[in-house]
């Protein structure tokens, strides 16, 4: 563990990096196989600089009118991140990244921000990286726009430091990443480059 680590425990949270997400899937963003490709490598290269990983999974059971046949793509979507399927698993790109704990969340319910899962053991985001006694956390991954900030909205709110590694995320359409982008600087939220890290 490097001295950072020590002195600051900081976690890398990698956000949905799964294939439902991504080309081919059945929510896909323009990019995001991409992105996925650079989140992995990031999160095995720059693994000594983080306490912990922790990724996070949409796992749609029956999330109810999360989703629908006649979604409108703001509070209703096609089915995605369907539990048990290729599609909700782990991108192959994290194959190779150590991670430490696992959530899964919006089994029976809409869930955008990774706070709103748990871990094989029932605990929420906020528990595992308090009990790693993390204080600052880099998140990435998919999307930008929805899950991504969301995340990092709600570990602001949880008083945590927290930055967007913005060339490892990739929002929906720029003018929700733009959007996202002004809502996430607006409380506090820094918005750094991956080699500015």
């Amino acid at each position: 563990m490097s001295e950072n680590t020590e002195s600051r425990p900081r976690a890398l949270i990698l956000v949905d990096v799964q294939p439902t997400f991504c080309e081919g899937g059945a929510l896909p963003t323009e990019g995001a196989n991409a992105v996925s490709e650079r989140v992995g490598r990031f999160a095995v290269d720059r693994r000594d600089d983080y306490a912990i990983v922790v990724t996070t999974q949409d796992w749609h059971i029956d999330p109810g009118e999360h989703f629908s046949e006649t979604p409108d793509f703001v509070d209703t979507w096609p089915p995605h991140g369907v539990a048990g399927t290729p599609e909700a698993e782990l991108h192959p790109a994290l194959e190779g990244v150590t991670v430490d704990a696992s959530v899964k969340k919006g089994m029976y319910a809409a869930a955008y921000s990774g706070f709103e899962g748990t871990d094989s053991d029932g605990r929420t985001l906020a528990q595992i990286l308090d009990a790693a006694g993390v204080r600052e956390v880099d998140v990435v991954g998919l999307v930008e726009s929805h899950c991504v900030k969301e995340t990092a909205l709600d570990a602001k709110k949880l008083g945590l430091r927290t930055r967007v590694l913005t060339d490892l995320t990739v929002p929906v359409s720029p003018e929700l990443g733009a959007q996202a982008r002004r809502q996430m600087t607006a409380v506090g939220i820094e918005l750094a480059e991956s080699g500015q890290s």
